[in-house]
C-alpha cells in the first residue's frame, strides 16, 4: 500500500497534462472575490528534485517537463532561411513564441520556484495550487504515505502559510467528506492517487459520487492513467454518468505520448512501455477550459510524443 513514491514520476508527461490542466481551472476561479476552498485528496511530498535521486532513477521528467523545456529552448532557422521543399513538409515548430497561454503560464510557474535557467526543482500540487491563493482561500492536502506525509509537513512549513494550508495524515478519499460543503461555498477538489492499488480506480468515481450529493456546484478534478486495464477505462466513462445524472457540466483531456504495446529487445526480453497516456476529467469545468485546452493540447503532442501514436482530446458536454 506504501510503495508508491510520486518523487519517482516527477515532472513526466502526466504531471505536465495534470498542473496545466489545474493552473488553467484555478486562475478562473481565482478571478471571482469570494473565498475558495482547494483540496488535494492525494499531495504527495509537494515539492521535488529533479536532480534527486528518485527522478534520476526513473528519468521520466526527461520524457515531460525537461523535455518540454529542452524542446522549446532549441534555435529555430527563420522561415525566409527554411527551403521551400521542406516548408511544404514541414509544420511550424512550436516555439515560445507561439506557445499557448496555458502551457507558458504552466512553465512560468515552475520556472518561479527555480533559479532563473535552472529546472532542479518540481512544485507538486500543493506548492502551484498555494502559490495562486489568495489570503482568504483555503488548501486542506491529505497524504497517508508515512515518509511522505512527513515530507509534505515539513516542505509547506517552509511556506509560512499559516493557517492558509492545512496538513491532514489521512485517507483523502475518506477525509474530504467532512469538509463538504465549505464555509464560502466554493471549491475545488483535485484528486490523483497513485492507481497501484486496483481499489483506487472504484473509490476515486465513489468519492466524487458521495461529493456531489454534499456540494453539488463544486469544481472536481480526476487525472487517471490510460494503460490497458478495463478499470482505467472505466473511469472517465463512469465519471460522465455521474455528471450528466446530476446535470453538470463536464470536460475530458488526454494526451498519449506513445504506444501502449509490449515490444522486445534484440535478445528477446520484453519491454514495458511505462505510462503512455493519462486523462483530467473535470466536472463544473470554467467555460473557458476547452478553449484554452484547445490549443495547448496539440503542442504538447507535438513537444512530446514519442512515436506515431502521440495524440491529444478535449471532449466536452452537459
Amino acid at each position: 500500500m506504501f510503495s508508491y513514491r510520486h518523487a519517482f514520476h516527477a515532472g513526466n508527461h502526466a504531471d505536465v497534462l495534470k498542473h496545466t490542466v489545474l493552473l488553467a481551472v484555478l486562475r478562473h476561479l481565482l478571478q471571482k472575490d469570494t473565498a475558495l476552498t482547494v483540496f488535494d485528496t492525494h499531495a504527495g511530498a509537494g515539492l521535488y528534485r529533479l536532480d534527486g535521486e528518485y527522478a534520476a532513477t526513473s528519468g521520466e521528467a526527461g520524457q515531460g517537463f525537461l523535455r518540454l523545456v529542452s524542446a522549446l529552448s532549441e534555435p529555430v532557422a527563420p522561415a525566409s532561411q527554411t527551403p521551400t521543399a521542406i516548408k511544404k513538409v514541414v509544420k511550424q515548430k512550436t516555439t515560445t513564441e507561439t506557445l499557448a497561454p496555458a502551457l507558458k503560464d504552466y512553465l512560468d510557474l515552475v520556472a518561479s520556484f527555480n533559479n532563473k535557467g535552472s529546472h532542479k526543482v518540481y512544485p507538486g500540487s500543493p506548492f502551484i495550487i498555494q502559490r495562486l491563493l489568495g489570503e482568504r482561500d483555503k488548501l486542506k492536502v491529505f497524504e497517508i504515505h508515512p515518509t511522505d506525509a512527513k515530507t509534505l509537513s515539513a516542505n509547506i512549513a517552509q511556506l509560512e502559510a499559516g493557517r492558509q494550508v492545512a496538513v491532514l495524515r489521512e485517507d483523502g478519499f475518506e477525509g474530504i467528506k467532512k469538509f463538504l460543503p465549505p464555509p464560502a461555498r466554493r471549491a475545488l477538489v483535485l484528486s490523483d492517487p497513485s492507481y497501484e492499488i486496483k481499489t483506487d480506480y472504484s473509490r476515486v468515481v465513489a468519492m466524487v459520487a458521495d461529493a456531489l450529493t454534499r456540494f453539488a456546484t463544486g469544481t472536481y478534478v480526476v487525472w487517471y492513467p490510460i494503460i490497458p486495464r478495463p478499470e482505467a477505462h472505466d473511469v472517465p466513462r463512469k465519471l460522465k454518468t455521474l455528471a450528466t445524472k446530476a446535470g453538470k457540466p463536464w470536460l475530458n483531456a488526454t494526451l498519449t505520448v506513445k504506444s501502449s504495446k509490449l515490444t522486445s529487445d534484440e535478445e528477446g526480453e520484453i519491454i514495458r512501455p511505462g505510462l503512455p497516456a493519462s486523462g483530467m476529467f473535470v466536472i463544473n469545468p470554467p467555460h473557458t477550459l476547452k478553449a484554452a485546452l484547445q490549443l495547448a493540447l496539440p503542442q504538447l503532442v507535438e513537444l512530446l510524443g514519442q512515436d506515431q501514436h502521440a495524440a491529444s482530446t478535449v471532449d466536452s458536454g452537459g
